[in-house]
């Protein structure tokens, strides 16, 4: 992301307190382990998914340390907009990509610290 993109974020964010930020933490037991190589490939050809997806602050992709779990986190503007996309058709395409099911850990984000931007905390809540 752009500074001007991450700015643009961060100040949505900072704006708007009746929304409470969510992190997702989302992750997938893998059926054979992958390697960084292959997880990166896959993960490139489903990031333009996600670019400009409404509610999506940020997301990261992972992939543990041994390739059996992969998976995502993610800052959303609000539950809502998070269950929006995790009600859709999104939850097959992720197990069809991946050949396992997500399972979806949900936190609240009511602070943040952005180094990137000259470590700006956000206080959304």
């Amino acid at each position: 992301m752009s500074s001007v993109g991450a700015a643009a974020a961060l100040s949505c964010v900072q704006t708007n307190r009746e929304v409470s930020m969510i992190t997702t933490i989302v992750q997938f037991a893998l059926s054979e382990p992958i390697s960084l190589d292959e997880a990166a490939k896959r993960f490139r050809s489903s990031a333009p998914k996600y670019h400009k997806m409404p509610g999506l602050i940020r997301k990261y992709y992972i992939r543990s340390e041994d390739g059996s779990t992969a998976g995502g986190v993610y800052l959303w503007e609000s539950r809502e907009a998070a269950e929006k996309v995790y009600a859709g058709e999104w939850r097959a395409r992720v197990a069809q990509l991946y050949g396992a099911e997500p399972v979806i850990s949900w936190f609240d984000s009511p602070v943040i610290v952005d180094n990137a931007l000259g470590g700006a905390v956000t206080v959304a809540a």
